[in-house]
This record gives C-alpha cells, structure tokens and sequence, in this order.
C-alpha cells in the first residue's frame, strides 16, 4: 500500500515554485517564503498564478510527485504528470471495458452503489448522533428515497438509466441536507447544488472539497497505471477526468460532505470567512483557505478500517484503495469491482 505523506498546499497567489537541490522554493520576487524537502512531499497544489520552474516540474514528473495548478478561488486549471505507471496491458483492457455496454456499466452500477449507500449512511449517522437537532421525519423521508434508489441500481441496463436513478437519488440526498447544517443555519443556507460559480458558502465548500479530492483521485489512478479520463458512469469528453469523476461519486459523501459539514458545525467556517462577488458567487477568504486545508489535511491522517481489505488505513489512502482494487478487477484478478461502502 502506497505510504500516505504531505500535501503542500502553496496559497499565496505571487508564490513560484523552483528547485533548489532536493528542496522545494516557493518564492515571491526576491523573498523566499518557504523550502520544503521534495522527498518529503506526495502532492503539490499551487493556488496561483506565478507557476513553477522546469525544473521542478521534470523532478516532479520523474518522482511521481503530483502537481496541481488552481485559480486562487479553487477551480482546477491543470496537472503535471510524469510517465504512464504500470502495465499497458492495464490500460489497453481499460479501454476495452469502456466501449463494452455490458461490463462498462456493471462496473458504473457499482460506483453508483457506493455513492447511494455512503450518501444515505451519511443521513442515517445524524438521525442517530442528532435526533432532537434534526427533523428526523424530513431526513428519513430522503433516506426512504434514497434506499428505492439503490434497490433500481442492479436492473439498469444502461449509463443513462443510471445517471437517471443518480439524479433522484441526489435529489433526495440534497433535500436533506440543510438540516445536518446544526450551527448558525441562517448563515449557511441550502437550497441545491450550484457551480461555476457557487452561490452560497455551503456549496463553495463543496465544490472547493470536490476539487481537492477530484485532483487525489486522478493522482490515485495514475499511481496504478489507469487513465483517468476513460470512464465508465460518466461520458467521455475532451479534457474530462470520467474516470476520477466515477470513482469521486462514491467518496463525495464519507470524504468530502461529512468534512464539509465537520467544519460548519464545529464553527471552524464561519460567514465571515467569505468574500462575495460582484456576480453573486462566494469564495473562502485568503486565511480561512489555509485553515480549511490545514484541517483537510489533518482529517485525511485519520484512520479507519476499510471495509472490504479489513485493514487500517488513513482515509487520505482511500482513493488509492480503490484505485488499486478497480485495477486488480480490470486485470482478472477480482470477479467484481467492490465499491467503497463506508460502515
């Protein structure tokens, strides 16, 4: 299992990244405002737009370390990555299974599995953590919806059927999600998901988290010789991850959601820490980010026991997981992909 180590997250929009021996420079004009062993190092992410040395970016590609380009407000611009990992061999059955209707959605069924379950398991922790906080009627109503969703998943014949069966589920799911907002609810209203922008501060936490993980999940793929942009829910399209996209449904609620309502709740994320833009669209003010990220990083170093290897892992290694586990079915090794079904 790959060792889980650090993210720098670079959040100063003058930053540029060099190489200086083994170290890492983020520089602004002549100041060098941090160095950072490379080896220490499993991701980059830069929140800017200075961009980095050559130079770095070959040390990177050469030693597998990812780098990832964000505008200052999140949205993801591009990766570095060095040369494809692993068996071509891999890859070729990858494509294969894409553009086979038959086994391309049984794995796409079980995806959409993972994303229900872990989505309706999500809802029934608060009605059991929270019962006298939350309209537990309200909640069960969308888990009630949510389980007749799952029970549809297995007869789908096709990916429009499931992204039709995904679309009520997370309708539903959605639907309830204002009442696990426990602190200061009138600061964080919810009426649906929005993007590009967002339009209130729950879902510029979600898209910024949504963001965040998309980017490990792509890293993840690429670290078992699979190519993220050949899916099997998700349609293929120039320039889209399908396949991070895929495998983001089924860790959007135990990964990203239930941080994102951690820090609410907590008080961690407070209005306040919002700017507001002239078109409407909210985005986390400059110290609150790096907060936020220093708390992403802090929960992914959390351990649990995975589900179905039944060993202890952090949940930043969640992603890499799964990863794994799609490629030994892709190689014959496992008679199904299993889902990640969060307990």
């Amino acid at each position: 299992m790959k060792k889980l180590q650090n993210t720098l997250y670079v959040t100063n929009p003058e930053g540029y990244l060099s190489l200086d021996g083994e170290n890492v420079l983020v520089c602004s004009g002549e100041d060098v405002l941090g160095r950072v062993p490379l080896h220490n190092l499993e991701d980059i992410v830069s929140f800017g737009f200075r961009g980095a040395s050559p130079a770095l970016m070959g040390a990177c590609a050469e030693r597998g370390v990812g780098l990832c380009f964000l505008t200052r407000h999140g949205r993801f611009l591009g990766r570095v990555c060095g040369p494809v990992q692993g068996n071509v061999l891999l890859r070729m059955t990858q494509m294969r299974v894409a553009e086979d209707p038959a086994r391309s959605v049984s794995i796409a069924q079980m995806f959409l599995r993972g994303k229900i379950y872990n989505g309706r398991w999500l809802l029934e922790h608060f009605c059991r953590d929270h019962p006298m906080r939350i309209d537990t009627e309200a909640v069960s109503g969308s888990i009630d919806q949510m389980k007749t969703a799952l029970r549809l998943v297995p007869s789908a014949s096709s990916c429009e059927m499931l992204m039709g069966i995904e679309g009520s589920a997370a309708k539903a799911y959605f639907a309830a999600f204002p009442h696990l907002i426990l602190r200061s609810p009138a600061d964080f209203p919810f009426d649906g998901r929005n993007r590009r922008p967002p339009m209130d501060p729950v879902n510029a936490l979600l898209s910024f988290t949504y963001t965040l993980l998309g980017n490990e999940i792509a890293g993840a793929l690429e670290s078992v010789g699979l190519d993220p942009a050949i899916g099997f829910l998700h349609a293929l399209r120039p320039g889209r991850k399908s396949l991070a996209l895929d495998l983001l449904e089924e860790l959007r609620a135990p990964l990203a959601d239930r941080f994102v309502l951690s820090q609410i709740n907590l008080g961690a994320i407070t209005r306040k820490d919002f700017d507001q833009k002239e078109n409407g669209a909210f985005f986390l003010k400059d110290d609150a980010r790096r907060a936020f990220l220093a708390a992403w990083q802090k929960r992914k170093q959390e351990t649990l026991t995975h589900p179905y290897l039944k060993e202890k892992l952090p949940w930043g290694l969640v992603p890499y997981a799964q990863a794994m586990l799609l490629s030994r079915y892709l190689r014959g090794d496992l008679d199904a992909y299993p889902p990640f079904l969060w307990k």
